[in-house]
């Protein structure tokens, strides 16, 4: 049960790391970005609350759309990687800890 719970929050909870994560071996569409996040760390998130961290991510200038066009791709910006550093640096802080 306390295994289960670590994992969701590592997960699900922190879906972010994951996006950004993806994002910086590469520009993505929507899609892709989920299939590889699915495939890579072995979950696959809701479409739903996908598409609600990566707007999020959007809205916070951690990502970006690549063009205007439907299904465009995403990237990660400069703001993105910093953040993700910063993330990746607390987890690693936190084992550390442990």
């Amino acid at each position: 049960m306390a295994f289960a719970h670590l994992r969701e929050s590592m997960t699900r909870g922190n879906l972010w790391l994951y996006i950004l994560s993806e994002l910086r071996h590469g520009k993505a569409t929507p899609g892709e970005l989920r299939s590889r996040v699915g495939g890579k760390h072995g979950f696959t998130p809701a479409a739903i609350t996908f598409y609600t961290v990566l707007y999020r991510l959007r809205k916070e200038g951690l990502v970006r759309k690549s063009s205007d066009v439907f299904r465009s791709a995403y990237e990660i910006t400069p703001w993105g990687s910093e953040e993700l550093e910063r993330g990746l640096k607390l987890l690693e802080d936190t084992r550390k800890a442990l």
